[in-house]
């Protein structure tokens, strides 16, 4: 028989959309501030060219996005036979003691508490406000709190 399947929790696509304008308007405003700094130092006695300021803003604000975008889409957990994975570290079922949604600054996150006394926030599934709202959060908590108990407490059939 094979095992079941793993389950995958990946931020919606909402959350990587504002994932990727945060880091969008984070960078283009960062250049833009180096901008302005240069522009204040600026060694020769004439001003910038008129075309550098669009260019300040729109360029690190579009590779930013990307990176957003890409960077959002790859974080996830991966839950399977063995435990709970993320791109970090794996807790095995038998080290996982508890598992639940708590409040995290603006955001509802599940946190995993393991038999060492750590605990391990992961990085989806995950409900916030605006961008970060994920509808179906409360059920991706019930399926990993189902799994958990499913192997913890005798195992899921194949």
């Amino acid at each position: 028989m094979e095992a079941a399947s793993p389950a995958t929790f990946r931020p919606t696509w909402q959350q990587v959309l504002g994932h990727a304008l945060y880091l969008g308007a984070l960078s283009a405003s960062a250049s833009l501030a180096t901008g302005v700094i240069l522009s204040i130092v600026w060694l020769e006695p004439d001003e910038p060219p008129g075309w550098v300021w669009p260019l300040l803003l729109v360029l690190p604000g579009l590779l930013g996005a990307a990176l957003g975008a890409v960077s959002g889409r790859r974080v996830g957990v991966e839950v399977g036979v063995r435990g709970i994975r993320t791109a970090s570290e794996e807790a095995p079922w038998s080290q996982v003691v508890d598992l639940r949604a708590e409040r995290r600054g603006r955001r509802n996150v599940v946190s995993v508490y393991l038999d060492s006394g750590e605990s391990v926030q992961l990085a989806a599934p995950y409900s916030g406000g605006l961008f970060a709202a994920d509808p179906l959060f409360e059920l991706k908590v019930f399926r990993l709190s189902h799994l958990w108990r499913s192997h913890r407490f005798g195992g899921v059939p194949s």
